[in-house]
């Protein structure tokens, strides 16, 4: 079969429910019994995360929450380290979760959106080809264990084991109550949706409960050695769901409803805080707490605003609101109780920190730091500067990227580089952008992230690009109406390729509608679609007849934004394999970056099968004309 008529995973897609090959009560079986038989206990610290999803920064008691209840994450915080100036590594899930297992930036992953579930056009998952925690840890004599939500794969179907970026591909021994199905809005109550293969030990079983039980008892099985453990909790994500008896509490105490305290939040958020307990009294019982390092954390900040004042903006966004959270580490017995510390601190540390405690190398290419000292309290680290890059649309926000270096944050959007810069000491609610007053800042700040960007390499570039062997323009619509472009996607021999629309004089002669892209026929095609009347953009993908846009980013925020009538002005579809990149110039001679999507679900033009099926096409109207098949 050629690349474009073989099965993909979407044409292939089967039932993932109780018919499905993966049986989670196996899940905890480890990958290999002989392998870690032949491990040896060696004095090296456990370490155990717990991720509370959409935790917002002042959530806990400890941070200055007064509604909510979190009596042991708050004894956590006054016997160990609290941290001020924690960050996750993204405004999303996905790529935090990425950077934890990995100690790298998302961008550096790939992994730099929340993941969608099958039926979108994307086919993403975190790659193998970077080490990741439990393979730097094993070497060392640790067994490693992953409890719950995972969210790095976009395949859910077929046994759990063969799935592109399960945990077990990533070296976890154990693998516990990890999504079998897409996660969705969620769902906390048994029978679960999303982990159908999962029975209940008890009637009404609570998910959070469950993963105590499973934390607990990942601790026992494995206390006479070594261990790394995440907890990886799906609460407090929405749909929001808690244990009748503590939501009848919350909604009986005084304050309720006000300034953002949320009952059901708060029930869900101390059934989260009894787990730590639990985790923690068994630590105690073994005997084996002080060579324990507990961290409690988020993946991102909280959905709703008020989750996350006075900080500005929330989940999806680079601002404070969106990106700084806790960060509790316990590890009784070392240095004094109750530090707060304002050392940065991210993510991707977790991974060199547990390498530092266990005495192994840290993989070539990491971005994160060893905080084993600040969190000993006997040193400081030398870091001033952390990046971030989100170049997606969500809710409001556009893609974006920020960069903090000491006191300083400069966020920038990366449609047209249109800056704001940020004292947070002075204005930790980032509601004053004093560029114009700080040039030389603002400067040091511009240049440190552009460079960062051009690491990453997240988009691919518009047309003029010395990036492409050939680039395609069309000048102006006559040249394709009576005879659209039959240029073949093949012909430039490459899987990276641009092609741009002079649009002016298409909208002056009085189209309405224009459409770039590359089309096989009124059945298969993939085109960016103009038009004027929204002054909005969307990209349109067909195979085999069927409409694929499940889990497409929302670039209807675009609307009112873009106008392509003015002189000069042109669309351009930038193309790297199966990446694509949507760009326009509104007449100033300057490309814009308007989004980005990947496809390789569906398409991939790294296959030159797939190109030579393809040819480039620009229209007017509603639809491709017939002799474009």
């Amino acid at each position: 079969m050629t690349a474009l008529t073989q099965p993909t995973r979407r044409t292939v897609l089967q039932g993932a429910g109780a018919g499905c090959a993966v049986a989670l009560t196996t899940q905890g079986a480890p990958a290999s019994a002989g392998a870690l038989a032949q491990r040896r206990p060696l004095d090296r610290p456990n370490v155990i995360v717990v991720t509370i999803d959409d935790l917002g920064w002042r959530e806990l008691g400890c941070y200055g929450n007064t509604f909510n209840e979190t009596p042991q994450i708050d004894r956590l915080a006054r016997e160990g380290t609290r941290f001020t100036q924690a960050y996750a590594a993204a405004p999303l899930c996905s790529p935090t979760r990425a950077a934890l297992v990995t100690g790298r930036y998302p961008g550096r992953t790939g992994i730099t959106d929340y993941l969608r579930g099958e039926e979108a056009a994307s086919d993403l998952h975190l790659s193998t080809r970077f080490r990741s925690l439990p393979e730097v840890l094993a070497p060392r004599g640790y067994t490693t264990g992953h409890i719950g939500k995972w969210h790095l794969t976009e395949t859910y179907h077929g046994r759990y084991r063969s799935r592109p970026g399960n945990p077990y591909a990533h070296g976890f021994d154990e693998v516990i109550a990890s999504e079998q199905r897409y996660i969705g809005g969620g769902d906390y109550f048994h029978p679960y949706f999303f982990l159908p293969g999962l029975p209940a030990r008890s009637p009404g079983e609570y998910l959070t409960d469950r993963l105590a039980q499973e934390a607990t008892g990942f601790i026992r099985r494995h206390h006479g050695r070594p261990f790394f453990l995440h907890v990886a909790n799906y609460a407090v994500h929405s749909d929001l769901r808690a244990k009748p008896g503590l939501l009848a509490k919350y909604r009986d105490k005084h304050g309720a409803g006000v300034d953002g305290a949320r009952p059901v939040l708060a029930a869900m958020l101390e059934s989260i805080d009894q787990q730590v307990g639990r985790i923690v009294r068994t630590l105690k019982d073994l005997g084996i707490a002080r060579n324990t390092l507990l961290l409690v954390t988020s993946d991102n900040g909280g959905a709703l605003r008020a989750a996350n004042r006075p900080l500005r903006g929330g989940k999806g966004q680079l601002y404070e609101g969106g990106i700084r959270v806790p960060l509790v580490a316990w590890w009784p017995g070392t240095g004094a109780a109750g530090r707060v510390s304002a050392e940065l601190a991210s993510t991707i540390d977790v991974l060199p920190t547990a390498a530092g405690l266990a005495g192994a190398d840290v993989p070539a290419g990491v971005d994160g730091i060893d905080l084993t000292g600040v969190i000993r309290g006997t040193a400081t680290t030398d870091r001033d500067t952390l990046f971030w890059a989100y170049p997606h649309h969500i809710g409001s926000s556009h893609p974006h990227a920020a960069v903090r270096q000491g006191g300083y944050k400069l966020v920038r959007q990366l449609r047209n580089g249109r800056d704001e810069l940020f004292d947070l000491v002075a204005d930790p609610a980032e509601t004053n952008d004093i560029s114009r007053r700080a040039p030389d800042i603002h400067e040091r700040l511009g240049g440190l992230l552009a460079g960062h960007l051009d690491e990453l390499d997240l988009f691919a570039p518009p047309p003029g690009s010395a990036d492409y062997p050939r680039a395609v323009s069309t000048g102006g619509f006559r040249r394709v109406a009576g005879a659209p472009l039959r240029r073949s996607v093949q012909t430039v021999g490459s899987a990276r390729f641009a092609l741009s629309l002079a649009t002016a004089p298409l909208l002056a002669a009085g189209h309405r509608q224009l459409r770039l892209g590359v089309v096989q026929d009124a059945d298969n095609h993939l085109v960016l679609r103009y038009s004027h009347r929204r002054r909005g953009l969307r990209w349109e993908l067909r195979h085999r007849g069927r409409l694929v846009d499940a889990g497409a980013e929302p670039v209807r925020t675009l609307d009112g934004t873009v106008d392509l009538s003015r002189p000069g002005a042109r669309l351009a579809m930038a193309v790297r394999g199966s990446q694509v990149t949507a760009y326009a110039d509104e007449g100033s001679g300057r490309w814009e970056m308007l989004f980005r999507f990947d496809v390789g679900g569906v398409l991939d033009f790294g296959s030159r099968a797939v190109r030579s099926r393809y040819r480039y096409a620009a229209t007017s109207g509603r639809g491709f004309r017939a002799r474009l098949a």
